[in-house]
């Protein structure tokens, strides 16, 4: 399943689409994808790298 980052960037880049095209019918298609593309981002995994855990020496 694809991450929050990837799925951010690929509906920023439909958004770029349906900005640069003078068709309507085509725009709202991009649309559409970058809309599907956000609502699964918030259901999406964070694939963000984390810290791993550290244990202090004892003693």
């Amino acid at each position: 399943m694809p991450g929050k980052k990837y799925l951010t960037e690929q509906a920023a880049t439909f958004l770029k689409f349906a900005m640069a095209t003078t068709d309507p019918d085509i725009a709202a298609g991009f649309l559409d994808k970058a809309a599907d593309l956000s609502a699964r981002r918030e259901e999406a995994p964070d694939a963000s790298p984390r810290a791993p855990d550290v244990e202090r020496p004892k003693g």
